[in-house]
């Protein structure tokens, strides 16, 4: 299977998540700003939403978004515990952060990358995601994962996501849960890998 992925884009969830399973997945880099792959293919004949991540499969069908790619990884691994088994309560839970994540966290990101946004929409924004994370400060505390002890599809997009504070000037220094919760998942060898391979 290929992986198509920018570096520190989104795409990095489900790439962690493949490292977690231990599979191998061949990496095509996309530059978003051309939307070509780095052997020149044109993405939007790929994925006509111009988008990554794009996983294509190996009878050459494509799936897109991520967190449905990381389900799809994950079930593919019998007896992984990425995600639990479908039908659970313990499954539900994971689909509802890996929801949250996708629509109140991810997309909140969105305009605080636009160039058009001005500053005083930009500063409006960053308070209601910041109010966001200290809820999810909240929620971490005690906790080593989303789920508790078991770390989750969620747990990498989670992760993900919360790298780009960084790159918008999101503070989130002063939320120790957080902060604790970022350096653990970072420390696990998958993350590293897959940090690496992506440069």
């Amino acid at each position: 299977m290929k992986l198509f992925y920018s570096p520190n884009a989104c795409s990095l969830a489900p790439h962690i998540v493949a490292r977690e399973l231990g599979m191998s997945l061949d990496l095509v880099r996309v530059d978003l700003n051309q939307h070509r792959t780095a052997q020149g293919e044109d993405l939007y004949q790929l994925n006509p939403k111009g988008q990554v991540p794009l996983l294509q499969l190996a009878n050459g069908e494509y799936l897109s978004e991520g967190p449905v790619i990381a389900q799809y990884l994950a079930d593919s691994q019998p007896g992984q515990a990425l995600l639990p088994a479908a039908g659970s309560l313990d499954r539900v839970r994971v689909v509802e952060w890996q929801n949250y994540i996708s629509t109140e966290l991810h997309k909140s990101y969105t305009p605080l990358f636009n160039p058009q946004v001005n500053a005083e929409a930009k500063k409006v924004l960053s308070a209601l995601l910041r109010k966001k994370y200290v809820w999810l400060d909240s929620v971490l505390a005690g906790r080593e994962f989303l789920q508790g002890e078991r770390f989750s599809v969620a747990d990498a997009y989670l992760f993900v996501v919360t790298r780009w504070a960084a790159y918008v000037q999101l503070d989130l220094t002063d939320l120790p849960h957080l902060q604790h919760y970022m350096q653990a998942i970072a420390a696990r060898p998958a993350v590293q890998a897959a940090l690496q391979a992506e440069g």
